[in-house]
């Protein structure tokens, strides 16, 4: 078997987490709404993909490494049949990239089951030890499978029965999808960390990461699942729990930064608007006299359009992005590798050159992109290049489902602003304040998560998290 790597095309940007999808809708084609949805959802993960759906009291699960437009085809969506379906698009967050550990997670430990999951459970491990001392094998060391086992075997007759008495258990970020033969449940973690929306379809209901996974299907948003909030999708209806009440909420401000489409709806945000307030604003806390303000394509499109508006600059696109180079199959050699930048962003000369350039973007997490853009910037001709960022700089891990695991790796890790500046070569440096996203958002820290920006983490103790790859430093998994 042929093993693909992904070009590391961006590594300035966190890497995106997961997308899930769930729809109860006898009389539809389930398969294909799923496969919909999820390509609606790609940006969340591109590591895997996969559909499973329930057909006469049987789950059958597709699932495969690649892209959904890689992963699926007509032959395989007619194969999935059914009233019920669930989907799922993958970037590692605990586990790595193998084809054990793509989703949904299927398990029949008592009680057939299929998951989906987005999020990063904190106490992975101790999880993990307890099921193996009780005899439950993993065929892979994501921790998604941990929640599965943990539903799959449960006694409870009823799936909602068996969520109430494992959500206690499970600490971390998870909203989740999962699929019986009688029943689509959904639910969110206390803190309501990752998103997870509900839809409706004509008379049937849905439920996905984001609210951009309904509109290419024609599902009308309703709301947010509440953080602590279990939903059930059956033959009767939606049904509802609160399983958890009293919870701090602690909503990830990274989802209105950077992770989630600009056309989906979030905590009443149309986050396009959100994003373009935060140029606006970001203007207002660091204003700088140029000529022109460009973004980095796509990520930083509407906070430059906030900040061209606000400051009266023309605004012009000095980057021209190669939008198929998300996933490449070929490295490039030694003699192309110090121009590996150029696959994703080409700058256009007769744009730049002569002007001072303000160049707008989201975030930097490493650098190494930013560095290298404002690098081509000047070898085209741009006279002076200022960097404006619409977020805070990233300084602390995420250990809630955010491939942002250790500070040595963050460019602003024990550097000040100025000598970020310095290290990437640019005229001028500045960060949109915490306080400027939460007026752009509308929000305020007490009901969100910010702690890659301010080092205060909602869940406890950061150094008890388990890392990326913790289980497999002590798993042993069985040979198929």
């Amino acid at each position: 078997m042929t093993t693909f790597e992904r070009f590391p095309a961006d590594r300035d940007k966190p890497r995106d987490e997961c997308g899930v999808f769930g729809i109860n809708a006898p009389g539809h084609e389930v398969s294909r709404l799923a496969y919909f949805a999820l390509y609606a959802l790609q940006h969340r993960g591109q590591e895997s993909a996969g559909i499973a759906t329930c057909e006469g009291g049987h789950i059958t699960t597709l699932r495969d490494a690649g892209l959904v437009s890689q992963v699926f085809d007509e032959e395989k969506l007619r194969a999935l049949e059914g009233d019920m379906a669930i989907g799922h698009v993958r970037y590692s967050t605990t586990g790595g990239g193998s084809w054990e550990n793509a989703q949904p997670v299927w398990r029949d430990d008592g009680r057939e089951v299929a998951l989906a999951h987005n999020g990063n459970l904190t106490n992975a491990v101790e999880l993990w030890s307890e099921l193996k001392g009780q005899g439950i094998d993993f065929r892979g060391t994501s921790d998604s499978e941990i929640i599965a086992a943990l539903l799959s075997s449960h006694d409870g007759r009823l799936i909602e029965d068996a969520v109430e008495q494992v959500m206690p258990r499970l600490e971390g970020a998870y909203s989740t999808v999962v699929m019986t033969k009688h029943a689509i449940v959904a639910f969110r973690d206390p803190h309501g960390i990752r998103p997870l929306s509900l839809g409706r379809l004509g008379d049937r209901f849905v439920v996905a990461s984001e609210s951009c996974a309904f509109d290419i299907i024609g599902a009308e948003l309703m709301r947010e699942v509440h953080p602590g909030e279990l939903v059930s999708l059956t033959e009767r209806g939606l049904e509802t729990r609160q399983v958890v009440r009293g919870v701090r909420r602690s909503s990830c401000v990274f989802e209105h930064i950077y992770f989630s489409r600009p056309d989906s709806r979030m905590e009443g945000n149309v986050l396009q608007q959100a994003r373009g307030r935060m140029g606006e604003i970001l203007w207002r806390e660091a204003p700088v006299e140029a000529d022109l303000v460009i973004s980095v394509p796509d990520s930083g499109n509407p906070a430059a359009a906030g900040f061209a508006r606000a400051s009266g600059l023309p605004r012009d696109d000095g980057l021209i992005k190669n939008r198929y180079v998300a996933r490449t199959f070929i490295q490039p050699g030694q003699e192309l590798r110090k121009h590996g930048l150029r696959l994703k962003f080409n700058p256009l000369p007769e744009i730049v050159a002569g002007k001072r350039i303000v160049v707008v973007d989201d975030s930097i997490v490493r650098g190494n992109t930013t560095r290298q853009i404002v690098g081509i910037l000047r070898d085209a001709g741009a006279r002076e290049v200022h960097l404006r960022i619409s977020a805070p700089p990233i300084r602390n891990p995420c250990h809630y489902g955010v491939d942002m695991s250790t500070r040595e790796e963050m460019i602003a890790h024990g550097r000040t602003v100025d000598e970020i500046a310095d290290e990437l070569d640019a005229d001028s440096l500045a960060y949109l304040s915490m306080e400027g996203v939460y007026e752009a958002i509308g929000g305020s820290p007490e009901d969100h998560c910010d702690a890659c920006f301010s080092g205060h983490y909602p869940l406890g103790d950061p150094d008890e998290a388990n890392g990326k790859f913790a289980l497999e430093d002590i798993a042993v998994i069985p040979a198929s």
